[in-house]
């Protein structure tokens, strides 16, 4: 699985570190989330994909039962593999939205990936202002000084605001939540590369001070006043998108 934060680092074009198995995953991933290889297509043969990628039978084999884990492919006999359909895609897996950063605008997605984090972030921002501890308070604060002082760093800005969403996902006890920070990172790469109303150190100055309130209501336990701050957090993060 794709590590929490590996696009937003590739941003400032860090690779991160892989191996066959995982290079022939996000070649062909890659490949199909962006069109290079078409819906309803039938993928090489075996022996031209090894050659293609450099690997052997068993590191494709795998490679492409992983990609049908995320239903991006399905194997079929006699046939081949073929690209399944979108509506197969399984868009809560976080390598499945990494891939899509590199896809054609599609602001149908993107407004779908703003509707999904504030149906799942809203309840978790209360669940947050009931149960945060003081220690969960003091990461917020320490993410919050590390936006705060990211200057021109994309990379340091976007991972400390992703970590502010994780501890905020950690303080509301509830697990299942925090399956949304592969959405919050798509979008915030998008925001943070994409934008169109204001120049990206608005934007991040913005939306660093947004959070330093936002952190200050989940601390003094203010569910209505921090839900508010949140809105206005996803409404930021949406103007630099759609």
């Amino acid at each position: 699985m794709i590590e929490t934060g590996s696009l937003i680092r590739s941003l400032s074009g860090r690779r991160a570190a892989r191996n066959f198995h995982t290079f022939v995953i996000n070649e062909i991933g890659h490949a199909i989330v962006t069109g290079a290889f078409s819906i309803g297509s039938v993928l090489a043969s075996d022996a031209l994909m090894m050659e293609q990628y450099g690997v052997s039978r068993t590191v494709l084999r795998e490679a492409l039962k992983t990609l049908e884990a995320k239903g991006l492919v399905e194997a079929r006999p006699k046939v081949g593999t073929r690209v399944s359909p979108r509506s197969r895609w399984n868009f809560f897996d976080p390598q499945v939205l990494a891939w899509h950063y590199y896809a054609a605008p599609d602001p149908e997605l993107y407004q779908s990936l703003f509707r999904v984090r504030g149906a799942l972030e809203a309840p978790m921002i209360a669940l947050a202002s009931r149960h945060r501890t003081a220690e969960h308070v003091r990461l917020l604060k320490y993410w919050c000084h590390q936006m705060e002082t990211a200057g021109d760093s994309i990379e340091q800005f976007g991972l400390a605001c992703l970590e502010v969403h994780g501890v905020i996902a950690e303080s509301g006890r509830d697990p299942l939540l925090r399956s949304t920070l592969g959405v919050v990172e798509l979008t915030l790469a998008l925001a943070l590369t994409r934008d169109q109303a204001m120049p990206s150190a608005s934007y991040r100055d913005k939306a660093a001070a947004l959070f330093v309130e936002l952190t200050a209501a989940i601390e003094g336990g203010q569910a209505e006043a921090a839900a508010q701050l949140y809105e206005a957090c996803r409404q930021l993060d949406q103007s630099q998108t759609v």
